[in-house]
This record gives C-alpha cells, sequence and structure tokens, in this order.
C-alpha cells in the first residue's frame, strides 16, 4: 500500500516519520503490548474475546496494519478501519474475575491502550531513531496520534510530552501486576519463528524491556537490564540498519 497523498496527516510530518520505522515500531510496539495489559480491562478484554494465546503473531499485524491504513492510507480507506475497529469493541464486554464489568468502549480504558503506544513509539523512536527530535515535534507526534484516539473515543487523549506524563502517572493507580497480565508478558517474549525472525528477536524484546519505566518491569515480574543494558541498546542499534535495509529490499 504506496502512502496517499489524501492520508489523515501529510507527507513528513511527526506521525508519519515515526510510524515509518521498522525498529522504533518493533521494540515500541512490543513494549506498548506489556503495558496494555498492565490495565485489567484491557487484559480481559484480550483474553475473552481474542485467541491471543493461541495467535500472537496475528494479533500483531492486525494492529501494524492498523496503523498503517491510518497514518499512511487515503483519508477513506483511514476512516474505514477506524469504524471497523470501533464496531468490534461494542462487543467487547464482560465481567472481570472480581465482578467488575469492563467494555472496550469504555473511554479511559481505550486512554489507556493509546497512551500506550504514543509513549511507547515515541520513547524507542527517540533511543534507536532520531534521539535529537525536537520538543515541537515530539508534541506534535501527541497531537496527530491523538485525533485517531479521539476518533476511537478514548479520554483523556494527551496533546503534549508534559501531558503524557501527567497521564502516565495518573493512571498508574489502576494498572496491576496479575498472574495473567505476567503469563501474557512470557508469551509477548517467548522466543518464536525461525531463521533470522527469531535471531532478532531476543535483541528486540531485550530493548523493549529496558523502555519499560521500573514500576511496570516490577508488576510483570521482568528483570530490569541492568549492566545488560548497554549492549542491549548497542545490539539493536546495530540490528536496526539491517531490518531497515531488508525492509526496504
Amino acid at each position: 500500500m504506496p502512502p496517499s497523498d489524501d492520508a489523515l496527516f501529510e507527507r513528513d510530518t511527526p506521525i508519519r516519520l515515526v510510524h515509518a520505522d521498522v525498529v522504533g515500531m518493533m521494540v515500541g510496539g512490543i513494549t506498548a503490548l506489556l503495558l496494555q495489559m498492565l490495565h485489567p480491562h484491557a487484559l480481559r478484554g484480550v483474553l475473552d474475546h481474542s485467541n491471543f494465546r493461541a495467535d500472537m503473531h496475528g494479533r500483531l499485524r492486525r494492529t501494524a496494519r492498523f496503523i498503517a491504513v491510518t497514518t499512511y492510507g487515503a483519508r477513506e480507506a483511514a476512516e474505514g478501519e477506524i469504524a471497523r475497529v470501533n464496531r468490534i469493541h461494542a462487543h467487547v464486554k464482560g465481567t472481570l474475575p472480581d465482578g467488575t464489568h469492563y467494555s472496550a468502549t469504555d473511554p479511559a480504558t481505550l486512554a489507556w491502550v493509546h497512551l500506550a503506544e504514543a509513549w511507547s513509539f515515541l520513547a524507542a523512536h527517540l533511543r534507536y531513531v532520531r534521539p535529537n527530535m525536537s520538543a515541537a515535534d515530539q508534541d506534535r507526534y501527541y497531537v496527530q496520534f491523538g485525533l485517531i484516539a479521539k476518533k476511537l473515543h478514548a479520554a483523556p487523549v494527551p496533546e503534549t510530552r508534559s501531558e503524557a506524563a501527567e497521564l502516565m502517572l495518573s493512571m498508574r493507580e489502576q494498572l496491576k501486576g496479575s498472574s495473567d497480565a505476567r503469563e501474557v508478558a512470557r508469551l509477548i517474549l517467548r522466543p518464536q519463528g525461525t531463521g533470522a525472525a527469531a535471531a532478532a528477536q531476543p535483541f528486540l524484546n531485550a530493548a523493549a524491556v529496558d523502555l519499560l519505566p521500573p514500576y511496570a518491569r516490577t508488576m510483570l515480574g521482568l528483570k530490569a537490564p541492568g549492566i545488560g543494558a548497554l549492549p542491549t541498546r548497542l545490539a539493536t542499534g546495530a540490528l536496526g540498519g539491517t531490518l531497515r535495509w531488508a525492509f526496504r529490499r
């Protein structure tokens, strides 16, 4: 799917530049998934209404497609994809083990799902792609990505780095490091596949865990990288050149 000049976002704007880099998006995508699973409502929706355990890669591909279409696709295609996801969300509802009702249409749950993605994608981009990205462009990224979140009925939606940091802090009390969340984290980080993809995965996984806030690693039962952080970052940075070359081809 070639990028459209009739997309929701203009060419060479922050969201299209951030979402274009395969390394930043792969590392950030894993980090985002780990963060999202800390919200009990988001976690239960995934466990009750998807085959995530059996087809994790399928879910990742569908998420990647959604981001690609809404970032680069023609406006009509992007709006159609957003409408499709809203229809799916309308059927995702149920009850937590403690009896609390959950729904994928809940604005606060959607806000955490969006925040986890926006924060993770940008953090990975800053670490592995463009560490000198200006503060203004970072804020504009939140504004642009926030447009999609609002169309999915998320609220509140941060539009600056400072608003994102404040929201991350305020939503921490809603997060829980449950046994289910730790199980899903193990599935996400489990080696899969063969060949080059399998060889690259440990580096991407380690980079994603390194990117997590310390409290999230603790809640998920994951070890801090410690002295291994620098080698992980160097290896992921080196791997990035190879992956970018391969994807261009």
